[in-house]
């Protein structure tokens, strides 16, 4: 159960750069977001927090943050048009690698 909270936990870190992103804009601050981006921070710790019970810790923030950097990584290229350049893509490849040798490793 420890991974499950540990790859919900990652999920949750896609949310608060996003919410950050969207929380400034040239009219000023937008509260909605910024209140997303305070939830996605406070649920993502909670699940790290509850994997960590059974998970090494080096182990479980070295994935939640994989975790979290592929993800908005992603939505970077989806979602504001970030470069999606083969280098770009060859190196959170290599982070996805990281990610699951670490899972291999240490079941």
């Amino acid at each position: 159960m420890a991974w499950v909270y540990l790859i919900i936990a990652g999920v949750f870190e896609w949310g608060w750069p996003v919410g950050l992103k969207l929380g400034l804009s040239d009219a000023g601050l937008r509260w909605g977001w910024i209140a997303f981006s305070i939830l996605c921070m406070t649920a993502s710790g909670a699940l790290l927090l509850l994997a960590q019970k059974t998970i090494p810790m080096g182990t479980a923030y070295a994935v939640w943050t994989g975790i979290g950097a592929v993800g908005t990584f992603a939505l970077g290229v989806i979602l504001f048009g970030e470069p999606a350049t083969v280098a770009r893509f060859f190196f959170v490849g290599l982070i996805l690698v990281g990610i699951l040798g670490l899972k291999l490793a240490s079941a």
